[in-house]
């Protein structure tokens, strides 16, 4: 390297060295070492490109610090990359489901639902099993829809007390 691009370079660390630092500090979370990574490329490329640094010393500073950045969220994208999993690698879903444990469970609540009230299973299977909204539940079941509403509400707290008496966490 030649004496002019020396000195250049060590004005550009003496000028702009410690806020690169700082400014590289905050961009990695205060990881040291990748923060000496990304100020050692910036500088690199600083002095692949010299021309640049005849500007004045904030316009300088501000691509220093665009450098910087760019390097941080090029390695971000990058791991991020690495790290996700293409459509075509992801594991196959056994084809013979084993659905015992659902089976289990539908049974247990079925259990739990015989332990309500009337009233409570009746608005429960409406709104529920058969997927009916408040209104049409209230007119099949003959019951203004704010009924329907409280019932459902205090069913679904019955059916979670049934649940643990039986020993199922909700």
């Amino acid at each position: 390297m030649a004496d002019d691009e020396v000195a250049l370079m060590q004005q550009l660390h003496d000028e702009h060295a410690g806020a690169l630092w700082g400014y590289c500090l905050r961009l990695t979370g205060h990881d040291r070492a990748r923060a000496e990574d990304v100020v050692q490329e910036t500088l690199l490329r600083a002095w692949r490109k010299r021309d640049m640094l005849d500007n004045p010393p904030p316009a300088i500073r501000g691509w220093l610090f665009t450098v910087a950045r760019n390097i941080v969220i090029d390695e971000w994208r990058t791991k991020r990359a690495r790290s996700e999993v293409t459509v075509a690698d992801v594991p196959e879903l056994p084809t013979q489901d084993d659905r015992t444990d659902q089976l289990l469970l539908s049974w247990v609540v079925a259990e739990a639902i015989t332990r309500l009230s009337e009233e409570h299973r009746a608005v429960l299977l409406e709104c529920y099993y058969r997927g009916r909204p408040v209104a049409e539940a209230a007119e099949i079941l003959g019951i203004p829809e704010g009924t329907v509403k409280s019932r459902t509400h205090y069913a679904l707290r019955a059916l979670r007390l049934a649940l643990e008496e039986m020993g199922v966490g909700a």
